[in-house]
């Protein structure tokens, strides 16, 4: 997010508005300005409703000349010629379909195609941007900083469903924005999402604290800082300045769920989802840990293919359809495959429209010297993509356990011995072609806060294990002796148990003995989040461009099952970060960033870091796919070539 400039512009409200005068979003001038040309965010008229992925002209959206492509979904779906889109997700899937409920990518890509946000990101932009997506424009803040103005886009309807009278799907108004919201901080319906909202909105923390000690949650209670005007305007007053808050919105634990699902669904909302998405999936659709269905949803609002890109875009053909309606394909089946063998033979037998690529497989198909996809390769169609994410690869300790957590000199020096024994050098060489970025700190590369050159003198980063076997002995454990066996936990699947052991050997080297435990990922966010896992591994992925996303994960009161899975508490950290979620970007505002990595470095709740880059292949019929992992909404925008 850009703060070096900002446009702002008069606006006039509806006379019951507390905001008055407001001034537009400051997140930049080119977002702000860029917002006109939004595929989602024109007001305009309602959908047609028939979902055939036409343009608002009514022209063809087809991909070919070819009177198949040509064909209305209508006659597609008549001759058994559906557009379908073969899929994959290298794990077992997500764990519920829950807004509320969802923590990891999984969820996240399954549940963006059924459910939406407020916002989103544009598809083709970068640096990263917002835009309007169930707004007509974009929200306008108060000269004062503290209340914004929201616009629903008009004529978004739920998915038609039997909890609707008549099984149609209703218009989406202002009270569902305020009941999905608050939900969030329903402990009752098992949120696991709370510390998204805690902290932001005025009055929130009150209702939640109320709510959640009462026998039952009354969502009928105010929330002083949510304001309905009418069906499809509100006004949300925050507690104090909120720099990520919009991003927020752009995060699909913020969609908009409707009442009546909830309601008659139950504890099976999470199977049952039903949202304003492009697509649309019954509980059959989903066989958990094999495969998941989805189906056009023929009565999606109008969305349009965006004209906004970068100039190397228009090369790569992902200009061509600008304007046309979206979604485009009629059906997609996303296989899930934990192996990454069966996902690579299937991509390579074209059973699949792309693959990132596993890094075992890397130089098959790519030069690593130079980056550039191999010949035989691009000869057969395939196109290659690399994308550098924001990455935040650890090795993570639950400050909470008797062994590894505490914050005496003692227990520090035991988990600062640990992280000098490990060798993210070797890790990146050994399973990642030397391709990824090793850095310390949990911000990733790109972003403010990242240290120059990846590297802090106070970071404990190994090999060093001289000083590491010096710290095991301070810690009261000289070469080990003493100091009971950790369990270890990690996601099995693909090198997971290669990886595992090689960190197993470098710890074994000062006296550190660890006992592996492989589970499903969905197991393994289940253990930490009810903090049973002493030491455990896996990535998080940004949820937005701002390292203040990143240092959250160590706020204390975003504990498990929060983002703060290592349960760190420090009342100076949290102190600072009260303080910089009230600041835009700023070199003031990195330099608190860098204090509190200091913390962290002497704490050491974490072992790490590494980031990588990720490497997609896309077989010639799958068009307009611009790989991307900050935002998972993507599938609405890609399409297929009939095959004859």
């Amino acid at each position: 997010m850009r703060s070096d400039s900002h446009y702002i512009r008069p606006h006039h409200f509806p006379s019951n508005s507390r905001a008055g005068k407001m001034l537009i979003c400051s997140l930049t001038a080119a977002l702000l300005i860029t917002s006109l040309f939004s595929g989602c965010g024109d007001g305009g008229a309602p959908s047609s409703g028939s979902g055939s992925g036409d343009t608002a002209a009514g022209t063809s959206d087809a991909v070919t000349r070819g009177p198949l492509e040509s064909s209305t979904f209508g006659e597609r779906a008549a001759a058994g010629r559906l557009r379908t889109g073969r899929f994959v997700m290298r794990s077992d899937g997500p764990k519920s379909l829950d807004p509320i409920r969802g923590s990891s990518v999984y969820e996240n890509r399954c549940a963006s195609q059924v459910y939406e946000t407020l916002l989103q990101y544009k598809y083709l932009v970068r640096p990263f941007e917002l835009e309007p997506l169930l707004l007509e424009e974009m929200p306008v803040l108060s000269e004062d900083g503290l209340t914004w103005f929201f616009k629903l886009k008009q004529g978004v309807h739920f998915h038609n469903d039997p909890c609707f009278p008549g099984g149609t799907g209703r218009e989406m108004v202002a009270t569902d924005v305020v009941y999905s919201w608050k939900r969030m901080a329903d402990q009752k319906a098992d949120s696991k999402v709370w510390w998204i909202m805690k902290d932001t909105i005025e009055g929130f923390d009150e209702f939640h604290e109320q709510q959640n000690a009462a026998e039952a949650f009354d969502y009928g209670a105010d929330i002083g800082g949510l304001r309905i005007l009418n069906d499809y305007e509100f006004e949300v007053t925050l507690r104090k300045p909120v720099s990520r808050f919009l991003w927020t919105l752009a995060m699909f634990q913020t969609s908009i769920v409707p009442r009546e699902a909830v309601e008659k669904y139950g504890s099976k909302f999470g199977l049952h989802p039903v949202g304003t998405g492009p697509f649309v999936m019954k509980e059959e659709d989903w066989q958990k840990g094999v495969k998941l269905t989805y189906r056009r949803n023929s009565d999606y609002h109008e969305c349009v293919y965006p004209s906004e890109h970068m100039p190397e875009d228009v090369q790569a053909g992902f200009t061509e359809p600008a304007g046309r309606r979206l979604p485009f394909l009629d059906e997609i089946q996303v296989e899930f495959l934990q192996q990454d063998q069966p996902v690579w033979l299937k991509f390579k037998n074209g059973e699949l429209d792309y693959t990132q690529v596993p890094a075992e497989f890397y130089e098959q198909v790519f030069n690593k010297r130079t980056g550039k996809l191999l010949p035989a390769e691009r000869k057969k169609g395939i196109t290659g993509h690399a994308v550098p994410l924001m990455d935040f690869i650890f090795r993570g300790f639950n400050m909470e356990d008797e062994l590894l957590g505490g914050y005496t000199d003692q227990k520090r020096a035991l988990r600062q011995a640990m992280c000098l024994a490990l060798d993210w050098d070797e890790l990146n060489e050994a399973f990642y072609n030397g391709l990824n970025i090793v850095y310390d700190g949990p911000i990733p590369p790109g972003l403010a806060g990242y240290p120059e050159d990846g590297f802090s003198p106070d970071a404990y980063r190994g090999p060093d294990l001289v000083r590491a076997r010096e710290l095991l002995a301070k810690a009261g454990y000289p070469g080990g002796k003493g100091l009971p066996r950790i369990d270890f936990h990690m996601s099995k699947g693909r090198n997971s148990k290669g990886q595992s052991e090689l960190m197993a050997r470098q710890l074994k080297e000062i006296g550190v003995d660890v006992n592996v435990i492989l589970v499903d990922f969905s197991s393994l966010i289940q253990t930490v989040d009810n903090k049973n896992a002493p030491m455990f591994a896996f990535a998080w992925g940004s949820d937005y461009p701002d390292g203040e996303n990143n240092l959250a994960l160590f706020y204390g009161p975003n504990a498990s099952p929060g983002a703060n899975h290592f349960n760190y508490m420090n009342a100076e950290y949290d102190r600072l970060y009260q303080q910089i979620v009230q600041m835009q970007p700023s070199p003031d505002r990195t330099a608190i960033f860098e204090q509190m990595l200091d913390m962290l470095y002497n704490d050491c709740p974490y072992a790490g870091s590494m980031a990588r880059t990720r490497f997609y292949l896309v077989q010639p019929r799958m068009k307009y796919f611009k790989p991307v992992e900050t935002f998972e909404n993507w599938f609405k925008y890609v399409n297929v070539v009939q095959e004859n």
